[in-house]
């Protein structure tokens, strides 16, 4: 940095488009107080160094310092009012690009087309319709922006008229109404723009097959796959993404060993799609052919293994990946902690949230619950109560997480002042947290709270109780030695007790040596 420093000073009063590149350059790389070294440095300033450093602030995201150099400048041209504009739109900033449109000496079709193109990023197809029209001068760019903005807001009729009338179409605005067309499901309209078009690029083709994959028309997809004359790794990819999400896995493969270079992407969604069909052994076999891998090829592997059930081979794989010298990234350390919490594997989790912690993504809601659950399924309570005063912003899941963990692990009492103290937030229990508080009454001996908190269910917080509540409140009961008042639970169920209910008065009356109701429990498991 220090050498491109000194090189713009160099160059700076013989080379004065150099200079320019330079500031501009500067401020693309995020060193915006550099590029302003030298530009002060300058010893005649050029409207096109003013330009460049002023760009330079709004990609920063430094708008107000970027207006004080505008307003300073000596002279201005209409490339310095349309890159004021242009500034401001890339900011989000469309109220303030409209002040400086309206009090632009003059305009032209750049500083109208910016405008449109603002208001449509913004979803404001209204003033972008008034401002099209009011246009005295459009270019194709002006209509496909246009065009663009309608299809965008799913107005496909209205973009078809528009595009009827342009004087000019290029491929660009052609392609564009092959998308609107294929996202409506209007392939036949799409269709036949594509047939009509003069020309057409490796984009149109890939948007056309596209259309025809994300409609399940696969075979057409591959049909025109199969004429196209060129075709990149976005053409590629989206034909065998077509093969993946209907399930056609082999046909998949078949295409991914005949592209010519085989592409991350393409080999990441390969993985995933066998995965997805409980093809685990095919989709190792595409990842060990693979000689490019990137996080999301591990992260997808490990994934697979994680959601069929093979979780040592996901943390074996996990371990590698480290090895390798690959980084893990959110995706694989969330996939990871899970399997932690599956292995009850509590030196791995502590690694794992090690590098969450690290990389800042422990204070997301959804990771302090994927991390509580993992502290409670590997039986450490103490760092999971850490993991929950920490965070502020506590939903229901992590809530339940604590109530049911601690009641799993048999200390009702911590569970059930945990379900005190959530009202003091003013959460509202759910049927998942009831589960929770009734198991803690029933591994407490707390009769009493928990016909108390069962009978509150519904009076009180509109839950309806389910088979698991009635399930929690006869193992209540029958622990407590009350096997007919469980039996009475039982029989005033208005929906058919399954396993977990006849489950809990069998154990119950084995306890409690209530061998013929035990028998009729136990007739009724069969």
């Amino acid at each position: 940095m220090r050498f491109l420093l000194n090189t713009c000073r160099a160059y700076s009063t013989s080379f004065p488009v150099v200079t320019r590149y330079r500031i501009a350059q500067l401020g693309r790389v995020g060193q915006i107080e550099n590029a302003r070294q030298v530009f002060d440095e300058l010893p005649n300033k050029t409207v096109d160094s003013w330009n460049s450093i002023i760009a330079g602030y709004f990609q920063n995201n430094q708008p107000d310092e970027a207006l004080l150099l505008f307003n300073k400048m000596p002279e201005k041209n209409i490339v310095s009012w349309n890159g004021l504009i242009s500034g401001y739109i890339k900011n989000g900033m469309v109220t303030e690009a409209r002040e400086v449109f309206d009090k632009m000496p003059e305009r032209n079709v750049v500083s109208w087309t910016a405008m449109i193109r603002g208001h449509v990023q913004e979803g404001m197809m209204g003033e972008a319709v008034s401002l099209f029209w009011l246009m005295p001068e459009k270019n194709v760019v002006s209509w496909t922006v246009m065009l663009g903005g309608l299809i965008q807001e799913g107005r496909i009729d209205e973009a078809r008229r528009l595009f009827d009338m342009m004087p000019e179409k290029d491929v660009v605005a052609r392609t564009n109404m092959i998308a609107g067309y294929c996202k409506e499901g209007r392939l036949s309209d799409a269709r036949e723009i594509f047939d009509e078009m003069p020309w057409r690029n490796v984009v149109a083709w890939t948007t056309m097959i596209t259309g025809y994959v994300q409609n399940n028309r696969v075979d057409v997809a591959r049909k025109l796959f199969e004429v196209m004359p060129v075709k990149n790794e976005v053409s590629w990819t989206a034909m065998l993404m077509g093969y993946t999400q209907c399930g056609r896995i082999e046909a998949a493969l078949e295409l991914f060993e005949a592209m010519p270079v085989k592409s991350v992407v393409t080999g990441n969604a390969l993985i995933l799609g066998f995965g997805q069909n409980g093809e685990v052994a095919k989709a190792r076999r595409v990842f060990n052919q693979m000689k490019v891998k990137d996080d999301a090829t591990w992260s997808a592997m490990i994934k697979v293994y994680e959601r069929k059930g093979f979780e040592l081979k996901a943390l074996d794989l996990f371990i590698l990946m480290q090895k390798e010298g690959i980084r893990p990234k959110f995706p694989s350390l969330i996939t990871i902690l899970s399997v932690c919490a599956s292995l009850a594997s509590l030196d791995h989790g502590r690694q794992v949230h090690a590098q969450l912690v690290r990389s800042r993504f422990d204070e997301a809601v959804y990771v302090s619950s994927v991390l509580l659950t993992m502290y409670i399924k590997c039986g450490d309570l103490p760092k999971a109560k850490l993991v929950f005063d920490k965070f502020s912003s506590k939903d229901i899941v992590m809530w339940n997480s604590m109530i049911s963990g601690y009641a799993q692990h048999g200390l009702g009492e911590e569970a059930l002042e945990i379900f005190q103290s959530m009202f003091s937030t003013g959460m509202v229990p759910d049927g998942v947290t009831f589960v929770g508080v009734l198991t803690a009454c029933s591994y407490t001996g707390k009769v009493k709270e928990g016909l108390d908190i069962f009978e509150s269910m519904k009076s009180k917080y509109m839950v309806e109780p389910k088979t698991e509540h009635y399930a929690c409140m006869v193992d209540l009961l029958g622990r407590a030695g009350k096997i007919n008042e469980a039996v009475n639970i039982i029989e005033k169920m208005p929906m058919e007790a399954d396993a977990a209910v006849w489950g809990s008065l069998l154990g119950a009356c084995r306890t409690h040596a209530k061998l013929d109701l035990a028998e009729v429990a136990a007739k009724k498991l069969l």
